[in-house]
């Protein structure tokens, strides 16, 4: 039979395999069939990946000589290398089969089946057909390998490495060691092979150890390291050899339980898995129980200590659990834990708005009737109320945090194992919010609920010493409150109780410590014993000497200390006890652990101290705490520093728009320096600009925290640059806060002059062109005075709008009157008087903080005789032209601005007497005041109006923003709780402060804004002045009319007409010139005294332009008087583990 073949040829095609186990358990990197004709030839079919279920698809063909032998001999192999192979690989079956045997299958696909391994029979499926044509063959005739001596002993290796595997006959793992130790040393450095043979021997090495046959795993995960090290990135090997090293490594720490092992295998399997195809047999033994999943599951039961390099791992090992995987809700939880940790270690919110972020995360995969909903709905609680709130304070975190601590709550009924730790985290929280609010009911309701979670903590529990110390900790607090003695004594049994049950070494233990010490001293304060304040004294010394100098409860210890020392000072009046508080005070209003509320908190408290006991450590307190800028201010002055004062008010005075401003202050001379610098650091002001804004209208609260994050991260980038920039010679306090020399720079076309009202003292600075600025003080004058002046006056306007327009408005007059007897007279004094002999009509600017931003002070007039009878005596605006500024900076920054003013300007009027729906009633004078405007305007000038259906929020953006000049005549209201919210009415929906601040407006000039409530700020934060005026400017208008109360659209033309009649007179070419505002305002309102009743005339006021800028987010820090607060320390429980 074989002789009828000698013409022709045997077509093979191999199409696939399955069941392609490997004796020894290695994974190949391919797999291939391997047809041996004679000694001399053979056919290799092409290497193929194996899938996961140990499928090869082929699809090989080859012509076979038939007259070659009689006999054919077929097998299975694994290739061990995708790149250069070193031997043949390992055998996974073979058979030997006649040509006549292959052909007798006729035209069909047929099984060709191998001897069992590891259970199975692999299989090959083939295709065999005699043809006449022996050309075209896939494969090739190979001569067999040259370096016979190197394959062979390989080959050897892997036959007696597979069959130590199936008998665990020791003698066969060292006969395979052997051979491959031969090869090895065959394999020189620098010899192609040497990865492959340090890899086969490493791999016989390993399953001895596995097999507890040797016992050197060290030695084996060298040689392994040393193949990676050959197999570079890109390399076709290189992801199984980053497997088997991770598999060195896993069983090493199996074993020896190392955390370094598993925390380098997790950063190899970040590597590794990417490298994988899914599908792939690679893929699935690298995702299974013994790869990646054993590498996660170590890396989560490593203990979190919450280092750089412990988060670098939770993040990778989080990266390697995708949507979907059954570890990615552990991992969430303890990366979301380690940053929460970091971020009390560090104090970077960046840490904890991914705690959060990650949290939310967690919560969102455990849906109502998940097992874990209430663990998840407990840490996010935890992360929003311990971390962000108690760094930042914000209400809706901790608002959040009780929803989510009451939903835990009931997902946990009583005998449900975490009841007592949930219950006091929710009682903590309402203790929280009791200082934050003051209402009883939330600290009547964390009692309760510390009450219940100690019923559950008999004698023995091991959090009974915790729970102690919080319900001792909120009758501490509920005493200040009520000053029920029972409470007080109750906390004090209950703290020492608590401090019992605790270990010497339980880092709990010094806090609860500390809050003993704070009970004491409020006893001694009621009690005066004596032995209450000595013992408070000596537990925070003794406490402190044993913290490290930065341990953040150290801290702690020098609030109790200052708070023990101020006790015994206000009984015994000894003043080493007082200077000894204040050092305590000093201490902690620098503490680095603290988060910068806390640091406010106590750096305020300190002034308080101070002021109250007359220390002279009370400008320092205040310079450390310059928020709060009227106090400081007030301080300065009161220790005769008007310039320290200066500074001071403007480090914070409009610090919404003073921020915001320098992200984009002209950076001119750092492009002459350094242009690239220049345009990077432009780029960067834009995107935290762009971050910011993005954010401002969000409510989503996980959306508010990722914009939050992308914001702060900007900012990074940006205070880097900034850095750099510092860095540059002249440029080392670029965008800092100016100095009086440079803030006097304001005041080169007239005096500026500063109003400060605070608790202790009202004043007046006024800073000159030249020399030193001159301090007005207000004796008779108090921060409750001038509150109810604003008061009286806003009452007044209230009911002056009621009156008759040839009514008397006696009111009004007298507060006018009182303005200028007590404010502005005495500054009037010292501006015409002999240090700085102003001139008659000159200009001045008022720049007003706090109270006095309500008080009409432009207006003030004597309405009176002069004493010889020589005629009436004059007023404000009878002797200066007045206009407001909110900052000097503001100042300095117009007048660069005016430099590169419009060289053919362009006029819109707008007005909208049909506002839409709920925006206000119809203003029947609106579209005549647009046509007045038009006919007092010069006939050159570029006109163009924009009413009725046109005026749309869309419609008015797009005018401020292509013309130069504009009038606007429509409702405006101002929204005083949300002061971005204030608006104009327009035809479709209002245009909003935010929206006219975001707008760009590169070469506007002048706004009149004939609407009410244009110039008027919010009452929560008075140094901010935010209002739609304020926001035009902000928008680059330099000059800008509003108004400060209600105006009546029908008699407000008069002073229309009036002002632009004097703003167009004596035009130099015709040319229009905003800077002329002030001055035609102030003929205006003179003029009109017949026609126009007074709160209508003096409703207007002029106020100075601001330099084009941009928006940022406010970095505002309160100014309330109210911010002691307790500093008593709640143990919080840890977080219930998955």
């Amino acid at each position: 039979m074989a002789g009828s073949f000698d013409d022709q040829c045997i077509r093979l095609e191999v199409i696939s395999g399955k069941n392609l186990h490997v004796l020894s358990e290695r994974i190949p990197a391919g797999i291939y069939v391997f047809i041996k004709l004679d000694s001399t030839r053979l056919w290799k079919s092409a290497i193929q990946v194996p899938s996961s279920n140990s499928y090869v698809a082929w699809g090989d063909t080859a012509n076979l000589p038939s007259h070659a032998s009689p006999q054919v001999s077929v097998e299975i192999r694994a290739s061990l290398e995708l790149s250069r192979m070193l031997g043949n690989g390992e055998l996974i079956g073979k058979l030997k089969m006649s040509w006549d045997e292959l052909l007798g299958h006729g035209d069909e696909p047929f099984e060709m089946s191998f001897p069992l391994v590891r259970g199975v029979h692999p299989s090959v499926t083939l295709k065999a057909a005699a043809v006449n044509d022996c050309g075209n063959n896939n494969g090739e005739l190979l001569n067999l390998i040259v370096d016979c001596e190197i394959a062979r002993d390989t080959d050897v290796g892997h036959t007696r490495f597979g069959e130590y595997v199936t008998s665990k006959r020791v003698s066969d793992l060292n006969d395979a060691v052997a051979h491959f130790e031969l090869v090895l040393e065959r394999c020189p450095v620098g010899h192609p092979d040497r990865a492959a043979a340090l890899t086969n021997l490493a791999c016989a090495r390993l399953k001895g150890y596995i097999c507890r046959d040797l016992q050197d795993i060290d030695s084996t995960t060298c040689l392994f390291r040393d193949a990676l090290a050959l197999r570079p990135q890109g390399h076709p090997d290189r992801p199984l050899s980053l497997y088997y090293l991770t598999e060195a490594l896993t069983w090493r720490h199996n074993e020896e339980k190392t955390a370094a092992d598993i925390r380098e295998s997790a950063q190899i399997y970040h590597e590794l898995l990417p490298l994988c195809p899914e599908g792939t047999y690679l893929r699935s033994i690298v995702e299974g129980a013994n790869g990646v999943d054993y590498v996660i599951s170590g890396c989560n039961n490593l203990p979190i200590d919450a280092s750089d390099e412990d988060i670098r791992l939770r993040r990778i090992v989080l990266e390697v659990c995708p949507q979907g995987h059954e570890h990615r809700l552990n991992s969430l939880y303890k990366l979301s834990w380690a940053l929460g940790k970091h971020f009390g270690q560090r104090g970077s919110i960046v840490d904890i708005d991914e705690s959060i972020q990650l949290g939310r995360e967690a919560v969102s995969l455990c849906p109502e009737g998940h097992p874990d909903r209430g663990v998840c709905l407990n840490n996010l609680a935890f992360s929003l109320r311990y971390y962000r709130f108690s760094h930042q304070g914000k209400s809706d975190d901790l608002n959040e945090a009780i929803s989510l601590y009451e939903e835990a709550l009931s997902l946990s009924p009583v005998g449900h194992k975490s009841r007592d730790t949930l219950l006091d985290n929710l009682g903590g929280a309402f203790l929280d919010r009791f200082h934050q609010r003051g209402e009883v009911e939330d600290i009547n309701r964390a009692i309760s609920l510390h009450r219940e979670a100690l019923t559950l903590c008999p004698p023995g529990h091991q959090y009974r010493d915790t729970t102690l110390s919080n319900l001792a900790l909120v009758l501490d607090t509920r005493y200040d409150k009520s000053h029920a003695n029972e409470d007080l004594n109750e906390a004090i049994e209950l703290y020492r109780e608590s401090i019992r049950l605790k270990r010497h070494d339980d880092p709990g233990r010094h806090r609860t410590l500390y809050n003993l010490s704070s009970a004491l001293c409020s006893r001694f304060t009621r009690t005066q014993n004596i032995e209450d304040v000595e013992e408070a004294i000596e537990l925070c010394q003794e406490l402190l000497a044993a913290l490290p100098s930065l341990h953040p409860d150290g801290y702690y210890s020098y609030m109790w200390l200052q708070e023990a020392y101020l006790s015994r000072y206000r009984v015994q009046c000894n003043l080493a006890d007082l200077s000894l508080a204040v050092e305590n005070f000093r201490l902690a209003s620098r503490h680095p652990t603290q988060g910068l509320p806390q640091r406010i908190v106590t750096a305020f408290n300190w002034t308080v101290a101070a002021e109250q006991h007359g220390h002279g450590s009370a400008l320092e307190a205040y310079t450390t705490f310059f928020e709060l800028l009227d106090n400081a201010s007030s301080c300065a002055l009161r220790h005769h520093n008007v310039e320290k004062a200066v500074e001071l008010v403007e480090q914070g005075r409009g610090q919404q728009w003073s921020l915001a401003s320098r992200l984009r202050t002209p950076v001119e001379e750092l492009e002459s320096a350094n242009p690239k610098l220049a345009h990077e650091f432009s780029e960067l002001s834009k995107r935290v600009s762009d971050a910011a804004q993005g954010s401002a209208a969000i409510t989503d609260r996980a959306a508010a925290d990722q914009a939050a994050m992308k914001y702060r991260r900007c900012t990074e980038q940006w205070e880097a640059a900034m850095g750099k920039i510092r860095n540059i010679r002249g440029f080392s306090r670029f965008l800092l806060p100016l100095s009086y020399e440079d803030l006097q720079a304001a005041a080169c076309d007239g005096p500026v002059i500063i109003l400060i009202a605070s608790e202790y003292s009202c004043n007046a600075i006024i800073v000159p062109t030249s020399g030193v600025p001159h301090h007005v003080p207000f004796l008779s004058l108090t921060l409750a005075d001038v509150e109810k002046l604003k008061y009286d006056f806003a009452m007044a306007i209230r009911h002056a709008s009621l009156m008759g327009p040839t009514e008397s408005r006696t009111d009004l007059i007298v507060l006018l009157q009182k303005i200028w007897d007590e404010i502005m007279l005495p500054i009037v004094d010292v501006l015409l008087g002999h240090d700085l002999k102003v001139k008659h009509r000159s200009r001045i600017w008022l720049c007003p903080t706090a109270a006095f931003t309500s008080i009409p002070l432009h207006a003030a007039h004597p309405s009176r005789t002069k004493a010889d009878g020589s005629g009436r005596e004059l007023s404000l605006e009878d002797t200066f032209i007045c206009s407001y500024t909110p900052t000097l900076s503001a100042l300095i920054r117009s007048r660069q601005a005016m430099k590169t003013r419009a060289t053919s300007p362009s006029f819109v009027a707008i007005g909208q007497s049909q506002p839409g729906a709920g925006q206000g009633t119809a203003l029947a004078a609106v579209d005549s005041e647009l046509e007045l405007v038009h006919t007092l305007l010069p006939p050159n000038a570029k006109f163009t109006s924009l009413s009725g259906g046109e005026a749309t929020q869309a419609g008015a953006l797009d005018a401020l923003q292509r013309n130069t000049w504009v009038h606007l005549a429509c409702h405006g209201k101002q929204d005083r709780e949300q002061p971005y919210n204030s608006r104009f009415a327009m035809r479709d929906k209002p245009l909003t402060l935010l929206d006219i601040m975001e707008n760009d407006t590169p070469q506007a000039e002048f706004a009149f804004l004939s609407a009410c409530h244009t110039a008027v700020g919010d009452e929560e934060t008075p140094d901010e002045v935010i209002h739609l005026a304020a926001g035009l400017q902000f928008s680059g208008f330099k000059s800008v009319i509003g108004t400060l109360w209600v105006v009546d659209d029908e008699v407000v033309k008069h002073v229309v007409e009036a002002f632009y009649e004097n703003m167009f007179k004596d035009l130099k070419d015709g040319v229009l010139d905003c800077t002329k505002a002030a001055k035609a305002l102030n003929y205006a309102t003179h003029g009109v005294k017949k026609l126009v009743p007074l709160e209508q005339r003096i409703v207007f006021i002029h106020i100075g332009a601001f330099a084009r800028v941009a928006l940022t987010e406010w970095r505002v820090m309160s100014t309330q008087t109210e911010l002691i607060v307790s500093l008593n320390i709640l143990l919080f429980r840890v977080e219930i583990d998955l």
